[in-house]
Protein backbone atom coordinates (compact mmCIF):
# COMPACT_ATOMS: atom_id res chain seq x y z
CA UNK A 1 0.00 0.00 0.00
CA UNK A 2 1.14 3.34 -0.82
CA UNK A 3 0.35 6.73 0.60
CA UNK A 4 2.07 10.25 0.70
CA UNK A 5 2.67 11.66 3.88
CA UNK A 6 -0.03 14.14 4.45
CA UNK A 7 -2.81 10.72 4.24
CA UNK A 8 -0.35 8.62 5.97
CA UNK A 9 0.31 10.71 9.18
CA UNK A 10 -3.04 11.66 10.26
CA UNK A 11 -4.12 7.81 10.46
CA UNK A 12 -0.76 7.24 12.59
CA UNK A 13 -2.23 9.80 15.44
CA UNK A 14 -4.99 7.43 15.82
CA UNK A 15 -5.20 5.24 18.89
CA UNK A 16 -5.48 2.26 17.74
CA UNK A 17 -2.97 1.44 15.11
CA UNK A 18 -1.08 -1.63 13.36
CA UNK A 19 2.39 -1.41 12.72
CA UNK A 20 3.70 -4.79 11.83
CA UNK A 21 5.42 -5.59 9.00
CA UNK A 22 7.35 -3.41 6.31
CA UNK A 23 7.13 -0.03 6.36
CA UNK A 24 8.84 2.49 4.03
CA UNK A 25 9.48 6.14 4.26
CA UNK A 26 11.30 7.72 1.24
CA UNK A 27 11.73 11.31 0.71
CA UNK A 28 14.32 14.33 1.19
CA UNK A 29 12.50 16.04 3.98
CA UNK A 30 13.77 14.60 7.30
CA UNK A 31 11.63 16.39 9.41
CA UNK A 32 8.88 14.60 7.92
CA UNK A 33 11.06 11.10 8.55
CA UNK A 34 11.15 12.17 12.39
CA UNK A 35 7.23 13.62 12.25
CA UNK A 36 6.54 9.90 11.05
CA UNK A 37 8.83 8.23 13.83
CA UNK A 38 7.44 10.29 16.33
CA UNK A 39 3.71 9.20 15.20
CA UNK A 40 4.65 5.44 15.08
CA UNK A 41 7.18 5.87 18.54
CA UNK A 42 4.03 5.33 21.28
CA UNK A 43 2.61 2.24 19.50
CA UNK A 44 5.28 0.35 19.21
CA UNK A 45 5.59 1.49 23.86
CA UNK A 46 2.09 0.61 24.03
CA UNK A 47 2.34 -2.51 22.40
CA UNK A 48 5.87 -3.26 23.86
CA UNK A 49 8.31 -3.51 21.18
CA UNK A 50 12.26 -3.44 21.67
CA UNK A 51 12.69 -0.40 19.17
CA UNK A 52 16.18 0.02 18.00
CA UNK A 53 18.28 1.64 15.39
CA UNK A 54 20.31 0.11 12.51
CA UNK A 55 22.00 1.93 9.41
CA UNK A 56 22.91 0.69 6.70
CA UNK A 57 27.00 0.95 5.70
CA UNK A 58 26.74 -1.76 3.13
CA UNK A 59 24.79 -4.31 1.60
CA UNK A 60 26.07 -6.72 4.30
CA UNK A 61 24.20 -4.19 6.75
CA UNK A 62 20.56 -6.11 5.71
CA UNK A 63 22.17 -9.55 7.53
CA UNK A 64 21.94 -7.67 10.67
CA UNK A 65 18.42 -6.38 9.89
CA UNK A 66 17.23 -9.94 9.24
CA UNK A 67 19.13 -11.38 12.13
CA UNK A 68 17.79 -8.87 14.50
CA UNK A 69 14.25 -9.81 13.49
CA UNK A 70 14.34 -13.20 14.02
CA UNK A 71 15.70 -12.72 17.59
CA UNK A 72 13.77 -13.22 20.43
CA UNK A 73 13.73 -11.45 23.78
CA UNK A 74 12.66 -12.31 27.28
CA UNK A 75 11.40 -8.92 28.35
CA UNK A 76 9.54 -7.42 25.11
CA UNK A 77 6.91 -9.05 22.75
CA UNK A 78 8.48 -7.56 19.36
CA UNK A 79 10.98 -5.90 17.95
CA UNK A 80 10.88 -2.57 16.16
CA UNK A 81 13.97 -1.66 13.99
CA UNK A 82 14.53 1.77 12.64
CA UNK A 83 16.83 1.00 9.59
CA UNK A 84 18.72 4.06 7.46
CA UNK A 85 20.32 4.20 4.75
CA UNK A 86 20.17 3.89 0.74
CA UNK A 87 21.58 0.89 0.30
CA UNK A 88 19.13 -1.58 -1.16
CA UNK A 89 18.80 -5.31 0.06
CA UNK A 90 20.07 -7.89 -2.22
CA UNK A 91 18.23 -11.00 -4.04
CA UNK A 92 17.88 -13.08 -0.87
CA UNK A 93 17.27 -10.15 1.42
CA UNK A 94 14.51 -9.36 -0.90
CA UNK A 95 12.79 -12.74 -0.63
CA UNK A 96 13.58 -12.72 3.06
CA UNK A 97 12.10 -9.40 3.34
CA UNK A 98 9.18 -10.74 1.45
CA UNK A 99 8.21 -14.00 3.46
CA UNK A 100 8.70 -11.21 6.74
CA UNK A 101 5.82 -9.03 5.46
CA UNK A 102 3.45 -12.05 4.63
CA UNK A 103 4.29 -13.90 7.91
CA UNK A 104 3.03 -10.06 9.58
CA UNK A 105 0.07 -10.17 7.55
CA UNK A 106 -1.15 -13.59 8.56
CA UNK A 107 -0.15 -12.60 12.00
CA UNK A 108 2.80 -15.25 12.52
CA UNK A 109 4.69 -12.45 14.58
CA UNK A 110 4.36 -9.17 14.96
CA UNK A 111 7.88 -7.24 14.43
CA UNK A 112 7.72 -4.45 12.61
CA UNK A 113 10.53 -2.60 10.36
CA UNK A 114 10.66 1.04 9.09
CA UNK A 115 12.91 1.73 6.37
CA UNK A 116 14.36 5.56 6.05
CA UNK A 117 15.44 6.29 3.01
CA UNK A 118 16.14 9.03 0.33
CA UNK A 119 13.30 10.06 -2.57
CA UNK A 120 12.72 7.37 -4.80
CA UNK A 121 11.66 8.06 -8.49
CA UNK A 122 9.40 5.96 -10.77
CA UNK A 123 12.30 4.23 -11.86
CA UNK A 124 13.23 2.81 -8.35
CA UNK A 125 10.04 1.80 -7.28
CA UNK A 126 9.33 -0.78 -10.28
CA UNK A 127 12.88 -2.17 -9.03
CA UNK A 128 12.80 -5.52 -7.10
CA UNK A 129 13.37 -4.27 -3.53
CA UNK A 130 10.51 -1.78 -4.14
CA UNK A 131 8.18 -4.69 -4.36
CA UNK A 132 7.89 -6.35 -1.12
CA UNK A 133 7.46 -2.89 0.70
CA UNK A 134 4.65 -1.54 -2.10
CA UNK A 135 2.43 -4.95 -2.31
CA UNK A 136 2.81 -6.20 1.37
CA UNK A 137 3.44 -3.20 3.31
CA UNK A 138 3.51 0.42 3.70
CA UNK A 139 5.44 2.96 1.44
CA UNK A 140 5.06 6.79 2.85
CA UNK A 141 6.13 9.16 0.11
CA UNK A 142 7.43 12.17 2.64
CA UNK A 143 7.75 14.68 0.27
CA UNK A 144 5.79 18.22 0.21
CA UNK A 145 4.73 19.21 -3.46
CA UNK A 146 2.71 22.17 -3.26
CA UNK A 147 1.83 24.74 -0.63
CA UNK A 148 -1.54 23.48 0.17
CA UNK A 149 0.44 20.34 1.33
CA UNK A 150 2.64 22.04 3.38
CA UNK A 151 -0.55 23.71 5.34
CA UNK A 152 -1.93 21.11 5.28
CA UNK A 153 0.67 19.19 7.50
CA UNK A 154 1.14 22.33 9.45
CA UNK A 155 -2.64 22.98 10.35
CA UNK A 156 -2.59 18.48 11.54
CA UNK A 157 0.90 19.71 13.81
CA UNK A 158 -1.27 22.93 15.40
CA UNK A 159 -3.96 20.49 16.57
CA UNK A 160 -1.61 18.35 17.99
CA UNK A 161 -0.48 22.14 19.63
CA UNK A 162 -3.63 22.95 21.16
CA UNK A 163 -3.89 25.59 18.18
CA UNK A 164 -6.36 26.93 16.03
CA UNK A 165 -5.46 29.55 13.97
CA UNK A 166 -7.49 31.90 11.65
CA UNK A 167 -7.32 32.00 7.97
CA UNK A 168 -5.42 35.59 8.35
CA UNK A 169 -2.86 34.55 10.96
CA UNK A 170 -2.21 31.70 8.73
CA UNK A 171 -1.06 33.71 6.03
CA UNK A 172 0.75 35.62 8.21
CA UNK A 173 2.82 33.05 9.59
CA UNK A 174 3.37 31.58 5.96
CA UNK A 175 4.65 35.19 4.96
CA UNK A 176 6.79 35.39 8.22
CA UNK A 177 8.27 32.00 7.76
CA UNK A 178 8.13 32.46 3.81
CA UNK A 179 6.91 29.10 3.77
CA UNK A 180 9.29 26.89 5.26
CA UNK A 181 7.88 24.48 6.83
CA UNK A 182 11.18 23.84 10.07
CA UNK A 183 10.36 27.45 10.69
CA UNK A 184 6.73 27.62 11.01
CA UNK A 185 6.47 24.19 13.30
CA UNK A 186 9.15 25.87 15.28
CA UNK A 187 6.48 29.03 15.89
CA UNK A 188 3.97 26.90 16.05
CA UNK A 189 5.84 25.01 19.10
CA UNK A 190 6.50 28.71 20.88
CA UNK A 191 3.22 30.04 20.36
CA UNK A 192 1.72 26.73 21.93
CA UNK A 193 3.82 27.52 25.22
CA UNK A 194 2.45 31.35 25.00
CA UNK A 195 -1.14 30.42 24.50
CA UNK A 196 -1.65 27.45 25.70
CA UNK A 197 0.63 26.04 28.26
CA UNK A 198 -1.70 24.12 30.23
CA UNK A 199 -3.12 21.95 27.12
CA UNK A 200 0.61 21.79 26.62
CA UNK A 201 2.23 20.57 30.36
CA UNK A 202 -1.08 17.95 30.40
CA UNK A 203 -0.31 16.29 26.80
CA UNK A 204 3.76 16.29 28.12
CA UNK A 205 2.62 14.07 30.66
CA UNK A 206 1.02 11.76 28.74
CA UNK A 207 3.20 11.93 25.59
CA UNK A 208 4.43 8.37 25.98
CA UNK A 209 1.76 6.53 25.63
CA UNK A 210 -1.23 8.98 24.59
CA UNK A 211 -0.81 10.37 20.91
CA UNK A 212 -4.42 12.45 20.79
CA UNK A 213 -4.60 16.22 20.07
CA UNK A 214 -5.34 17.82 23.22
CA UNK A 215 -9.12 18.27 23.98
CA UNK A 216 -9.58 21.77 23.19
CA UNK A 217 -7.66 24.16 20.74
CA UNK A 218 -7.09 27.48 21.70
CA UNK A 219 -8.32 29.91 18.78
CA UNK A 220 -6.04 32.76 17.38
CA UNK A 221 -6.05 35.60 15.22
CA UNK A 222 -3.83 37.54 13.27
CA UNK A 223 -3.37 40.29 16.62
CA UNK A 224 -2.50 37.21 18.61
CA UNK A 225 0.29 35.68 16.42
CA UNK A 226 1.91 39.42 15.59
CA UNK A 227 2.59 40.06 19.15
CA UNK A 228 4.18 36.80 19.85
CA UNK A 229 6.31 37.12 16.66
CA UNK A 230 7.12 40.79 17.56
CA UNK A 231 8.40 39.35 20.79
CA UNK A 232 10.22 36.04 19.73
CA UNK A 233 13.32 38.02 18.52
CA UNK A 234 15.89 35.29 18.78
CA UNK A 235 17.51 33.61 15.71
CA UNK A 236 16.48 30.45 13.81
CA UNK A 237 17.75 28.15 11.49
CA UNK A 238 16.06 30.07 9.03
CA UNK A 239 17.61 32.89 9.95
CA UNK A 240 21.04 30.67 9.64
CA UNK A 241 19.67 29.92 6.52
CA UNK A 242 19.77 33.09 4.88
CA UNK A 243 22.71 34.02 6.08
CA UNK A 244 25.19 30.88 4.42
CA UNK A 245 23.14 31.66 1.17
CA UNK A 246 23.72 35.14 1.15
CA UNK A 247 27.42 34.50 2.09
CA UNK A 248 27.37 36.43 5.19
CA UNK A 249 29.93 34.64 7.07
CA UNK A 250 29.82 37.40 10.82
CA UNK A 251 26.14 37.06 10.49
CA UNK A 252 26.79 33.67 10.40
CA UNK A 253 28.85 32.81 13.15
CA UNK A 254 26.67 35.53 15.37
CA UNK A 255 23.85 33.14 14.96
CA UNK A 256 25.63 30.33 15.63
CA UNK A 257 26.63 31.47 19.30
CA UNK A 258 23.04 32.40 19.95
CA UNK A 259 21.77 29.06 18.79
CA UNK A 260 24.44 27.48 20.60
CA UNK A 261 23.35 29.72 23.88
CA UNK A 262 19.76 29.50 23.40
CA UNK A 263 20.01 25.36 23.48
CA UNK A 264 19.40 25.15 19.89
CA UNK A 265 19.12 21.11 19.24
CA UNK A 266 21.57 20.59 17.34
CA UNK A 267 20.06 18.11 15.26
CA UNK A 268 18.03 20.57 13.80
CA UNK A 269 21.10 22.82 13.15
CA UNK A 270 22.56 20.33 10.99
CA UNK A 271 19.39 19.49 9.06
CA UNK A 272 19.42 22.81 8.12
CA UNK A 273 23.06 22.93 7.10
CA UNK A 274 22.77 19.55 4.87
CA UNK A 275 19.47 20.67 2.95
CA UNK A 276 21.25 23.53 1.77
CA UNK A 277 24.47 22.01 1.36
CA UNK A 278 22.03 18.87 -0.76
CA UNK A 279 20.51 21.54 -2.62
CA UNK A 280 23.54 23.52 -3.97
CA UNK A 281 25.34 20.16 -4.88
CA UNK A 282 21.58 19.47 -6.52
CA UNK A 283 21.77 23.04 -8.63
CA UNK A 284 25.75 22.88 -9.56
CA UNK A 285 24.83 19.01 -11.24
CA UNK A 286 22.38 21.16 -13.49
CA UNK A 287 18.71 20.52 -11.53
CA UNK A 288 15.84 22.68 -11.64
CA UNK A 289 15.60 24.86 -8.75
CA UNK A 290 12.04 24.39 -8.87
CA UNK A 291 11.84 20.59 -9.05
CA UNK A 292 14.09 20.80 -6.13
CA UNK A 293 11.35 22.96 -4.23
CA UNK A 294 13.68 25.90 -3.79
CA UNK A 295 10.90 28.65 -3.44
CA UNK A 296 11.41 31.44 -6.54
CA UNK A 297 12.24 34.08 -3.78
CA UNK A 298 15.25 32.11 -2.44
CA UNK A 299 16.47 31.10 -6.28
CA UNK A 300 18.34 34.08 -6.37
CA UNK A 301 20.38 33.25 -3.04
CA UNK A 302 20.65 29.21 -3.80
CA UNK A 303 22.58 31.01 -7.61
CA UNK A 304 24.51 32.93 -5.23
CA UNK A 305 25.75 30.56 -2.88
CA UNK A 306 26.38 28.24 -6.29
CA UNK A 307 28.58 31.13 -7.76
CA UNK A 308 30.81 31.33 -4.82
CA UNK A 309 31.53 27.43 -4.63
CA UNK A 310 33.38 24.22 -7.08
CA UNK A 311 32.95 21.18 -7.32
CA UNK A 312 36.07 20.33 -5.70
CA UNK A 313 35.25 22.40 -2.82
CA UNK A 314 31.19 21.03 -2.79
CA UNK A 315 32.76 17.27 -2.85
CA UNK A 316 34.04 17.90 0.66
CA UNK A 317 30.98 18.55 2.08
CA UNK A 318 29.02 14.93 2.73
CA UNK A 319 32.61 14.07 4.47
CA UNK A 320 32.25 17.46 6.80
CA UNK A 321 28.49 16.55 7.05
CA UNK A 322 29.30 12.66 8.50
CA UNK A 323 31.58 13.93 10.75
CA UNK A 324 28.99 16.84 11.88
CA UNK A 325 26.70 13.77 12.64
CA UNK A 326 29.53 11.72 14.44
CA UNK A 327 29.94 14.65 16.81
CA UNK A 328 26.32 14.99 17.90
CA UNK A 329 25.95 11.38 18.56
CA UNK A 330 28.91 11.57 20.50
CA UNK A 331 31.51 9.55 17.93
CA UNK A 332 34.20 11.99 17.87
CA UNK A 333 36.40 13.85 20.04
CA UNK A 334 35.91 17.03 18.59
CA UNK A 335 32.54 19.99 20.07
CA UNK A 336 29.89 19.46 17.94
CA UNK A 337 29.18 22.70 17.43
CA UNK A 338 32.67 23.81 16.24
CA UNK A 339 32.39 21.17 13.38
CA UNK A 340 28.85 22.76 12.75
CA UNK A 341 30.24 26.18 12.79
CA UNK A 342 32.75 24.82 10.26
CA UNK A 343 30.19 23.88 7.74
CA UNK A 344 27.75 26.44 8.46
CA UNK A 345 30.81 28.84 7.45
CA UNK A 346 31.98 26.55 4.64
CA UNK A 347 28.70 26.86 2.76
CA UNK A 348 29.05 30.86 2.99
CA UNK A 349 32.17 30.62 1.56
CA UNK A 350 34.23 30.84 4.06
CA UNK A 351 36.80 28.35 5.26
CA UNK A 352 38.46 28.14 8.19
CA UNK A 353 40.37 24.81 7.79
CA UNK A 354 41.68 22.74 4.38
CA UNK A 355 39.84 19.78 4.53
CA UNK A 356 41.42 16.47 3.44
Amino acid sequence: MQDTFIQAYPKLLQPTVAVAGLWLAHGDEPLLSQWLIDAMRPHWRAQNYAIKRIELVSVKSWQEVLSELGSQSLFDDASALIVTGNHKPDKAVIAELERFAQDAQTGAHSHSLLWLTTKQDKRAQSSKWFAPFAQYGHVIDCNLYNEQQRQQLLQIQAQQFGLKLSQEAWQLLMSHTEHHILSAYQTLWRLSYLFAPQLMANSDETTENNISKPATNVALDVKDLQAALVNDAHFSVFDLSDAMLAGNSAQVAKIMFQLKATDEPTTLVLWAISKDMRQIMQLMDGQDPQALGIWRSKQGLYQQACRRQTRAQIAKWPALLYRCDQAIKGLVRQPAWELLLQAALELSGRRLFAMQ
